[in-house]
């Protein structure tokens, strides 16, 4: 009876870890939650947001005067927005009042007005210097794992969260918002992943039966309860596995997740930057988070901005409405000021419109960088300008001429103190930073033990030559479509 009765619990225990991995599962699985208590919270929040599908940059932030204004026009005929009116680009003024050249489209009066706060900035031209590709696919998989020329298992973000320090076991250490895992936290087995904290559960059998209490019968336990009680003891690899998984499921359970208000948006988007901000307000040690908003793959029908239906312009209100509501709320709670959200694509738009009302695949796009700790409305970087003739070098395209990693680098540094950038970021060397953020410099960690110059640039600096340096970019775009049948995935 004994040996019937624990083969039993080890099939229920194999059960229940196949179903935990199965239904979204080594997620759910390895995101320990020790303690669903409030933390003193000494640390900053990093909210990485990727633009799936590469958004058209120049149609965000928009040349609105001089020579780039005329080589723009020219360029983009039938989908230019305007410099005035209703629907021209909204002005973006230095905190002298002094004019930039530059507007915000005019669907992102939000992100204006975080702009005129003090709390936006851009990065020109920015995105991977090193690695020139039209490819979604190897773009995105580049930007995420840091490496874009080195192979890596592992996603830039789980090697920033393995290296940072002062973790301690915090339940939201970290998060992503969303349907799976992105690249970035490729290799991580701490991460918790969530579409939605109410839906977060065991996904095995009929839902009345997945948790006891509410208005089920008096006395009955749920599968979660049931589950939970077959991993209180043992040392091995799936027991600690089953009781991370269940104490992620009690700390999310236990905490006041409430609806969307109804001063917010409507959007998934805002959705997802909702439950972000409450786990920012209740404290319970989160480091890193991510979401991904796609959809900016506008190779037809892009749109410009004005009355009746414009794709774009829908999108670009979406995002900005959404980040608005985001800043707002962590502002009136305080939280602001220890949180920076970086948006980013894969890459940009060509320069030039296409035959189809759209934009196909280019290459240098800003990244954005919004939150308390940001030294904003100041553009950072180096603007390349859009001469043609200067462009010709990339095909038409606005060149890179600022790593990504460079941007992150100095986030990681400043406002998380990890400074072990050698193994976040392999391969990158020669970093400056750009003042982008407040906090003090550190040390650069190096692989071989040794330390590098870290110390801020004047804005529109490029970063030194790395020492060694890095492959430098092919003359031509490169695809890769093997990469792509090797790993099994297309998109």
């Amino acid at each position: 009876m004994d040996l019937i009765e624990l083969t039993r619990r080890r099939f229920l225990q194999g059960s229940a870890a196949t179903t935990v991995v199965l239904s979204g599962g080594s997620r759910l699985m390895f995101g320990a939650a020790p303690d669903p208590s409030p933390q003193a919270v000494t640390h900053d929040a990093v909210i990485y947001l990727f633009l799936r599908g590469g958004i058209d940059g120049l149609n965000l932030v928009v040349p609105t005067a001089g020579e780039d204004r005329v080589f723009y026009e020219q360029a983009r005929p039938g989908l230019q927005i305007a410099t005035s009116g209703a629907y021209g680009a909204l002005p973006l003024t230095l905190a002298s009042n002094a004019a930039t050249g530059f507007g915000l489209h005019p669907s992102a009066s939000g992100l204006r007005d975080i702009w005129n706060a003090g709390r936006l900035a851009i990065v020109h031209a920015c995105g991977l210097r090193t690695t020139v590709t039209r490819s979604h696919f190897d773009a995105q998989l580049y930007a995420e794992l840091g490496t874009p020329t080195l192979s890596s298992g592992t996603g830039w973000l789980a090697r920033a969260f393995a290296q940072q320090s002062g973790i301690n076991g915090a339940p939201f250490g970290a998060v992503a918002i969303g349907g799976g895992v992105p690249t970035s936290y490729l290799g991580s087995t701490d991460t918790l992943a969530m579409a939605s904290p109410r839906d977060f559960a065991l996904n095995q059998g009929n839902w009345d039966w997945r948790r006891g209490g509410e208005s089920r019968p008096t006395g009955l336990r749920g599968v979660q309860e049931t589950v939970a009680d077959l991993w209180t003891q043992g040392s091995g690899p799936l027991a600690v596995a089953g009781r991370g998984a269940t104490r992620a499921l009690s700390t999310v359970a236990v905490q006041p997740f409430a609806n969307r208000p109804a001063s917010w948006p409507s959007s998934g988007l805002a959705d997802q930057l909702w439950t972000i901000a409450q786990s920012v307000k209740f404290e319970l040690g989160l480091h890193y988070a991510t979401l991904d908003y796609g959809g900016w793959d506008t190779h037809d029908g892009q749109g410009t901005a004005g009355t009746g239906y414009h794709y774009y312009q829908n999108k670009v209100a979406e995002l900005s409405q959404a980040l608005t509501a985001f800043y707002t709320e962590l502002s009136a709670s305080g939280h602001i000021g220890r949180v920076t959200v970086v948006i980013q694509s894969e890459f940009g738009r060509r320069v030039r419109s296409n035959g189809s009302g759209g934009t196909d695949h280019g290459y240098g796009n800003p990244v954005l960088v919004l939150g308390g700790p940001v030294n904003g409305r100041r553009f950072y970087g180096q603007w390349p300008g859009l001469d043609p003739e200067l462009l010709s070098d990339t095909f038409g395209d606005i060149p890179v001429t600022t790593d990504y990693r460079r941007v992150l680098t100095e986030i990681l540094m400043r406002r998380m103190r990890n400074n072990a950038i050698s193994q976040v970021f392999p391969g990158y060397t020669g970093h400056q930073a750009l003042g982008l953020v407040q906090g003090t410099d550190m040390t650069l960690l190096g692989a071989d033990g040794g330390v590098y110059d870290a110390r801020p640039v004047a804005p529109g600096t490029p970063a030194p030559t790395p020492t060694p340096s890095p492959t430098p970019p092919p003359t031509a775009p490169v695809e890769r479509p093997g990469l792509r049948r090797m790993i099994g995935l297309q998109r």
